[in-house]
């Protein structure tokens, strides 16, 4: 039998995934599982865009331009302007996901062997992408006691290396929710700037700030327009993770004109996704993002305090997207978070997590932290949480 190849041996298992045949069958026992393992929301999508898609009178559903359909990029170029970044129709590249727009930027700004520098914990498929591309994933520590905040400049210069050539970050945060401060942002713009790197941003939890927080983006920083690469999804801002419709912006021409060619290749963006997103970038009022921030900061508020209020635990408070990280007293996050789905039940109700050894590369890192997804009503968040208390006393005690 032919041996498979090293690329899909390397390829992490999703952290978020991984765990889904214990759930099924945890279910199958009658079991209710509260699902806070996957960032997938529960609000209703906008109205306005569902519409567009329902009441479409397309006769045939052809191609669209490489770049994305341009109604919809000058409708998209106008939704960032009145978030004061100043681009054009021609700065973006629409894409499959906000998963595509990343690969398209490895596969343009870097060549196999060269390293993109991650403060870490992130996203688990950073590392997935990367293995694709031939790239090579440096994490820099960030630490749970100050709610994962930018590494400081000097972490970043002795990471530094012949083969470095960008940094990735996710703003606000998946999986920690935090949110880079203008002064954070402003270092990493001068740092990136002396060193002469790309700046990958991923902004695809903008909308999701609270405390009155204010959003950052990479587009913001002035003097390193030719640097940045923004990352985008209507995935999480619209509530609609299976519309698989996301962007690449750039104001750098050659690395525009790079990815075009990639984009050519795959032909095309999906169609239906994006008389989707232009009509939610469109139509969809303030109100709906104001509704869905003082929903998901209640939802917070109600994971951050229960965990805080459990024995050996701590959860700082997120300030952006809809994710927080724990530490608990546990020593394997990955046994811990099966043994949830496999052995322990309360009331006929168990609690699905994300063991956060998957967000991290470090070795041995993240064993007794999980990243929480607080997508869920509040009611049963409640329980959820009463659930991981619960929990947590039992497997203390078994030990």
């Amino acid at each position: 039998m032919p041996n498979i190849s090293q690329k899909a041996v390397q390829m992490p298992a999703s952290p978020i995934r991984k765990l889904v045949p214990f759930a099924d069958q945890a279910k199958q026992r009658g079991v209710k599982v509260y699902h806070l393992n996957i960032g997938q929301p529960d609000i209703e999508s906008p109205q306005g865009a569902l519409q567009a898609v329902t009441n479409n009178d397309l006769k045939l559903i052809e191609y669209s331009h490489s770049a994305g359909i341009l109604s919809y990029r000058q409708a998209l170029a106008k939704y960032y302007q009145r978030h004061d970044i100043a681009v054009t129709p021609d700065d973006i590249i629409i894409t499959n996901a906000g998963t595509e727009a990343i690969m398209f930027a490895f596969f343009a700004c870097l060549n196999p062997g060269d390293e993109v520098i991650i403060p870490e914990p992130f996203y688990a498929n950073y590392r997935a992408f990367a293995i694709y591309a031939g790239v090579v994933t440096v994490p820099i520590p960030s630490k749970i006691e100050d709610g994962f905040a930018l590494p400081a400049i000097s972490d970043f210069e002795k990471m530094i290396t012949p083969k470095t050539k960008a940094i990735l970050i996710c703003n606000p945060g998946n999986p920690t929710g935090y949110l880079y401060t203008k002064e954070e942002m402003t270092l990493l713009g001068e740092f990136v700037k002396k060193h002469d790197l790309f700046l990958f941003s991923d902004e695809v939890y903008r909308e999701f700030c609270y405390d009155q927080a204010s959003h950052v983006s990479a587009m913001h920083i002035k003097g390193i327009d030719q640097h940045v690469i923004l990352l985008d999804s209507v995935s999480k801002r619209y509530s609609a993770c299976g519309t698989r419709v996301g962007a690449l912006v750039t104001k750098n021409k050659e690395i525009y004109s790079s990815v075009m060619k990639f984009a050519q290749a795959r032909l095309s963006p999906p169609t239906y996704g994006q008389i989707f997103a232009e009509a939610a970038c469109s139509t969809t009022p303030q109100s709906y993002f104001d509704g869905v921030v003082q929903e998901y900061t209640k939802r917070r508020n109600i994971v951050v305090e229960a965990i805080n209020n459990m024995d050996g635990c701590f959860c700082p408070t997120p300030k952006g997207a809809f994710y927080a990280v724990a530490r608990l007293p546990i020593d394997d996050s990955d046994r811990f978070c099966q043994w949830l789905l496999e052995s322990f039940e309360y009331e006929k109700q168990t609690v699905m997590l994300a063991p956060a050894t998957g967000f991290y590369t470090t070795a041995n890192a993240g064993k007794n932290e999980v990243r929480i997804s607080y997508v869920l009503k509040e009611a049963d968040l409640h329980a959820a949480m009463k659930c991981l208390e619960v929990a947590l006393k039992q497997y203390s005690n078994q030990k």
